[in-house]
């Protein structure tokens, strides 16, 4: 990651869910889909170009995101023959699978993320989130690390899953319309009023106000007073750049 981006090997037997998955990336900034492997042999070929000086096929791998199941080995399988070549590339495992052996013996190999399927958009990006935290935070410290160092580059990965506001939404509010309300705040780091959102997002300035009090009190915006030249001063809201799920909240797959 010597230019500052992620490189993603994205590993899905599945067509369609990896050129998703793939899409996901590219939405988020930080990170660069390299490849696209649709089974154990195709991603270790990829890994093995990844490592070859002058190869033209594809860069330097940072990071796979590992469907479980794939049409010709185990994907944990697979991690321990990535491990076994003494490649240290980071691995987000994607997967319908749930079952404690099988989620220890990812832990066990090295599996910075479990992510279950099915998920949002907003959860996959919670993580990714927290993932381009955590690597940046052990690419900051020093080749000694601290208690506090360690601590807080462990800390970055637990971030708290989008999938836990989404009862919230339920009281009157949708993810397609949040969904807008992000778009628009995301083109550009002024503020803007809820007029101003519910304009360009085509909504009434109550039902803007509505998403953007929601939005604030989650803490992915801030609020503050827009002072005129006369009348009443109005409320306005930017994005959070402190906060890792300030591009987070995404429609339902």
């Amino acid at each position: 990651m010597s230019d500052g981006i992620v490189r993603v090997l994205v590993v899905d037997d599945e067509p369609v869910m990896a050129a998703a998955h793939a899409e996901y990336i590219a939405r988020i900034d930080g990170f660069e889909v390299v490849g696209i492997a649709h089974s154990g042999r195709e991603a270790l070929r990829c890994l093995r170009d990844s490592t070859i000086d002058g190869s033209d096929s594809i860069g330097a791998i940072d990071l796979i995101l590992l469907d479980i199941n794939l049409p010709d080995a185990n994907g944990i399988e697979l991690c321990r023959r990535i491990r076994a070549a003494g490649l240290h590339t980071d691995v987000i495992a994607i997967t319908a699978v749930r079952d404690v052996k099988t989620v220890r013996a990812a832990v066990s190999l090295g599996v910075v993320q479990y992510l279950i399927k099915p998920f949002t958009f907003a959860t996959f990006a919670d993580k990714m989130h927290g993932y381009l935290g955590f690597r940046q935070r052990i690419a900051d410290t020093a080749d000694l690390a601290t208690q506090d160092d360690v601590d807080r580059s462990l800390a970055a990965l637990r971030t708290r899953s989008s999938e836990s506001t989404r009862a919230q939404l339920d009281k009157g509010l949708t993810e397609e319309t949040l969904d807008r309300v992000m778009s628009h705040l995301r083109m550009s780091d002024s503020p803007h009023s809820a007029t101003e959102v519910g304009s360009s997002t085509g909504i009434s300035r109550v039902t803007a106000r509505r998403y953007l009090e929601y939005l604030a009190d989650e803490g992915v915006i801030e609020r503050s007073l827009r002072y005129g030249a006369r009348g009443r001063p109005e409320l306005e809201y930017r994005r959070n750049v402190t906060h890792s799920a300030t591009s987070d909240i995404q429609p339902t797959e």
